[in-house]
């Protein structure tokens, strides 16, 4: 079976879906089966990737969930996009449902499928987040260096062990990745210091450093790997899928 990863994060713009668009290439480039999810209602991993979101999404209709997965510019990734409809996103999102249990029992079958499975979260901790964790093996959470990076995790957390408590789940802590770092502030390395002293060794070595290349990969709907192959995002990237992959 494969590794189901939950990419999360309660705040936007910590760089949730770069980590996990960008993670999923590189494993992919790996020679891996990789499998992106896009739960976001933003659709932005979809985006990302040059691929527009659909009109339903593929985890609620009533089409095989294969008929709605896309193929991506490298070999071995498979891109499940995401939704912005309002209905869909209603289904997905509410719990004691046969729609959420269904999200629960599709996300596991991927897990069947692929020798990783990558799910880009929406910036809540509502049940859509809750269920991608019931499905998954481990969460990532990226936090961006600012002046309130730390402010929310606690809430997250609990909501992670919550998970981890009922039965049948093997969630476990995969790890945190400090997001837009920039050396040369010394805002940036009190937050890295902070982080590491308070969360120890579940905090990844590599750092994702802030760079133009990743917004502009973006918006040409390219991996950064693929869009600035010798940037320092690129660099980090893979050692970040280093780490993921030889982290059994």
């Amino acid at each position: 079976m494969g590794r189901v990863f939950c990419i999360a994060n309660q705040k936007g713009g910590v760089g949730k879906t770069t980590v996990a668009l960008n993670l999923a290439d590189a494993i992919a480039k790996a020679g891996q089966e990789v499998l992106l999810v896009d739960l976001d209602p933003q659709c932005n991993a979809t985006g990302g990737l040059g691929h527009r979101p659909l009109p339903r999404h593929p985890l609620v209709s009533d089409q095989p969930l294969a008929d709605g997965l896309l193929e991506c510019a490298t070999p071995g990734l498979r891109l499940l996009p995401g939704s912005r409809s309002f209905f869909d996103i209603d289904q997905l999102a509410t719990a004691g449902t046969t729609a959420s249990q269904q999200l629960v029992s599709h996300l596991t079958n991927c897990g069947n499928a692929n020798d990783y499975v990558i799910l880009d979260c929406p910036p809540s901790l509502g049940h859509l987040t809750r269920a991608a964790l019931a499905a998954s093996h481990e969460v990532i959470m990226p936090i961006q260096c600012e002046y309130f990076a730390m402010e929310g995790l606690t809430q997250m957390i609990e909501v992670i062990r919550d998970v981890m408590r009922q039965p049948g789940r093997n969630l476990q802590f995969g790890g945190i990745v400090l997001t837009m770092y920039d050396p040369t502030l010394e805002l940036t390395r009190e937050v890295d210091e902070d982080v590491r002293e308070f969360f120890g060794d579940i905090v990844f070595e590599t750092v994702i450093p802030r760079d133009v290349s990743v917004p502009e990969a973006v918006s040409h709907g390219q991996s950064v790997l693929d869009y600035a192959p010798r940037s320092r995002a690129t660099r980090a990237m893979i050692e970040l899928c280093l780490e993921v992959m030889n982290h059994e």
